[in-house]
């Protein structure tokens, strides 16, 4: 089998950027099953209740993840839960570890993907938002999008 290029999104956690501020993204690498690498590559996943965690032998966990069981999987297929291992170096860890003591900061994922052949996850220190804070930015997003559309309806009429 040819060996894969580049990068392939297969799910990403629009929830996560709607609920957070984004401040520092990392790259993890993720370690899977066959059956898990299989059903992902079918673009079968969803990162919507997923969460990070930091245990205290410094591992770093993607918990809450939900990789459905493969279609052609036998006896041996996996959980779709499960917890699944990140693969950081430790002094960014460490560095993470850190920075989630401070009040109001988790770790979430941001998006899953293969980089070259590999299942990589796109994991994001971040701030929770307020109420308000996510009502603005809907309205600024929604303002944005209407701006858009009237000086593309204005170069229309122009032409």
């Amino acid at each position: 089998m040819a060996k894969e290029e580049g990068t392939k999104l297969i799910v990403q956690n629009k929830k996560a950027r709607h609920d957070y501020v984004i401040e520092d993204k990392y790259e993890a690498g993720v370690v899977l099953t066959g059956t898990e690498v299989k059903s992902l590559r079918e673009g079968r996943a969803s990162l919507a209740e997923a969460f990070v965690s930091i245990d205290r032998r410094n591992e770093i966990w993607l918990e809450g993840a939900n990789i459905p069981e493969y279609l052609n999987g036998t006896w041996n297929n996996h959980a779709p839960k499960r917890k699944r291992k990140l693969l950081l170096h430790e002094r960014e860890i460490l560095k993470l570890a850190r920075q989630i003591e401070a009040k109001g900061y988790t770790i979430v994922p941001i998006s899953l993907y293969f980089k070259n052949g590999r299942v990589k996850a796109e994991i994001a220190l971040a701030r929770g938002k307020r109420e308000f804070d996510k009502r603005q930015a809907l309205r600024e997003a929604q303002d944005k999008r209407e701006a858009l559309r009237a000086m593309r309806y204005a170069n229309k009429r122009s032409h």
